[in-house]
């Protein structure tokens, strides 16, 4: 499976923006699609996810009500709407995925078998 992660760039705060992860190599529907990011000097953590076969969303308390994951099954992708951005939204962001995860891991890094290549998001206050 390769995970392409696309889409950051640099924002105002307040503003948007709309990431992207394209998935290769197997059928999308079994996968458990996360977002997670990470900020210098700090542990990754996670955002936002779409359980596999569902359209189960979870989300992180700091991003909810802000960000909004979704999928498009025709295009193997999914995405994360990120909207009112903060400066403490300022990372690199990662897609990851699994298909054997349990939802007591969702929040987990080491619980994923494949990763996307990181994308920076940089907010300005």
């Amino acid at each position: 499976v390769q995970l392409q992660a696309s889409g950051g760039g640099w924002v105002q705060a307040g503003g948007s923006l709309s990431l992207s992860c394209a998935v290769s190599g197997r059928t999308f529907r079994g996968l458990t699609v996360t977002w997670f990011r990470q900020a210098p000097g700090q542990e990754r953590e996670f955002v936002a996810a779409m359980w596999r076969g569902t359209s189960n969303t979870y989300y992180s308390s700091s991003v909810k009500g802000r960000f909004t994951i979704s999928r498009d099954s025709s295009k193997n992708t999914v995405y994360l709407q990120m909207n009112s951005l903060k400066p403490d939204d300022t990372a690199v962001y990662y897609c990851a995925a699994d298909s054997r995860l349990i939802l007591s891991s969702l929040g987990v890094p080491s619980s994923y078998d494949y990763w996307g290549q990181g994308t920076l998001v940089t907010v300005s206050s």
